[in-house]
């Protein structure tokens, strides 16, 4: 088998644990992110992310069920996807259109099988935004840019904040949620709900993490 199929042989579709409603294709707790390429990790071959439910992603999900006015009628870009969870909360909750992005071919894949379990249509996209031109392509026509758990690092934060800058230029309502991740930068956005999002020993330290819904306001001429 080739590393993409044995990845997705040892994932199954369960429920998300804070987001009930969506199931997803997901590891066994028993497996970690390194176990699974091998007990090792190289920039040409990434641990599958995507393979777990990360708390940024379950509260922003959450968030987007309860509140389906944020995205109904509306078309919506997810960034760094992953499984895409998020992607799926905003196509149930009634957006018009949902395009789905992540730098991993395998996370690509794995959202149109988690798309087609939950009963709903995402546009998932191979796409970095490190990528000067992936905001022309894939972000010019959305209304809400939605992010869950994408600041993990300082570079990617960079790249991530002016790609959201720029959307919340043009109009677009931008959201993240995070679990207070090193590299947001909070004083730019504002709280608009909190969550207690379960997590796995696997992924965090603890089994519960609390996780901010944030909003980045449009910049103010001269910003």
């Amino acid at each position: 088998m080739s590393d993409s199929s044995t990845i997705f042989a040892r994932t199954r579709l369960a429920a998300v644990p804070f987001v009930p409603e969506i199931r997803i294709q997901q590891a066994d707790e028993r497996i970690g992110l390194w176990d699974l390429i091998g007990g090792a990790y190289s920039s040409d071959r990434p641990p599958p992310f995507w393979a777990f439910a990360w708390a940024g992603g379950q509260g922003l999900a959450r968030y987007v069920l309860d509140h389906p006015d944020t995205v109904r009628g509306l078309r919506v870009l997810d960034l760094a996807t992953g499984s895409g969870l998020v992607a799926i909360a905003a196509a149930v909750a009634g957006a018009a259109g949902v395009r789905a992005v992540d730098v991993a071919a395998d996370a690509v894949r794995a959202v149109g099988l988690n798309a087609a379990a939950n009963g709903v249509a995402v546009e998932a996209v191979l796409g970095d935004v490190h990528d000067g031109g992936l905001f022309d392509r894939m972000a010019g026509d959305a209304d809400v840019v939605l992010v869950g758990d994408g600041f993990y690092s300082r570079a990617t934060a960079e790249r991530m904040l002016a790609f959201l800058r720029r959307a919340a230029r043009g109009g677009a309502r931008v959201l993240v949620g995070d679990p207070g991740r090193e590299f947001l930068p909070q004083r730019q956005f504002q709280q608009r709900a909190a969550y207690d999002v379960p997590t796995r020993p696997s992924l965090e330290d603890v089994p519960v993490k609390r996780t901010a819904i944030w909003e980045l306001p449009a910049p103010t001429a001269g910003r």
